[in-house]
């Protein structure tokens, strides 16, 4: 038997997991934890490039720039703060939001007070996936980071073992085609012979510009699709056939 395709790319929200899980249970920890995670985090390292790329994101130079209208310490936070919580109101995409959400989830997830959701379905399709000798990627919004702390602590328990690799919105957006070329030669495929499953029908059809294989995700809880995509749809990982 031989399979049509080398690699799987997958989404997350939608594909591997509900979206609720991360509109309810994700998202709001970060809208809680925000102020006492940037008190407390405010001098660490690790914090100073994703504020610099808050920054960037919000058009300034770098984060001192973005800041120079501040007067101290604590009007810096509130600043940081409330652009978050902006970014976050309109499900902004955005490179240093989604790094600093990653950061406040990893105590979450550590502290185990969140364990992420995926559909009973992806376990046993990434180890028989895993097991033809087919190579496994994520491709989220969310950052790199953020999702090995999902996928290892899921309810299913650490999944990472799967996984060859991750991408996020560093590697480009996920409605653009270049960003599919960009990961097929990363993960050295041709492009067709990359299979990408994702509940976004603009997402897809980037993928299928370059000539990936697509497939259309319908899970509870995603959006109605409109009909005149050209996208073959599922409901279970269990339908993608490797023969």
């Amino acid at each position: 038997m031989t399979c049509a395709w080398n690699v799987i790319l997958l989404d997350i929200e939608g594909t591997t997991s509900s979206v609720s899980f991360v509109y309810d249970v994700m998202f709001p920890y970060v809208l809680r934890e925000l102020d006492a995670y940037l008190d407390s985090a405010w001098n660490e390292p690790g914090l100073a490039p994703v504020l610099d790329q808050i920054a960037q994101d919000a058009g300034s130079e770098d984060f001192a720039t973005w800041t120079a209208d501040c007067t101290d310490e604590s009007e810096r936070r509130a600043k940081v703060a409330t652009e978050i919580r902006r970014l976050m109101d309109g499900d902004v995409k955005a490179t240093g939001l989604k790094a600093l959400q990653g950061m406040i989830w990893k105590n979450g997830f550590e502290r185990g007070e969140m364990i992420a959701q995926v559909y009973a379905d992806v376990p046993e399709a990434l180890q028989a996936w895993t097991s033809a000798g087919l190579r496994v990627y994520i491709y989220s919004s969310g950052s790199i980071g953020a999702q090995k702390l999902f996928f290892g602590h899921s309810e299913a328990g650490n999944l990472l073992q799967y996984f060859s690799g991750h991408f996020d919105t560093t590697t480009g957006p996920k409605q653009v085609a270049k960003s599919y070329d960009t990961i097929a030669a990363e993960v050295g495929e041709a492009a067709e012979k990359v299979l990408f499953i994702s509940d976004v029908v603009a997402e897809l059809d980037a993928a299928q510009e370059i000539g990936m294989d697509t497939r259309l995700s319908i899970r509870p809880g995603n959006k109605p699709v409109k009909d005149g995509h050209s996208h073959e749809a599922i409901t279970s990982f269990a339908q993608v056939s490797l023969g």
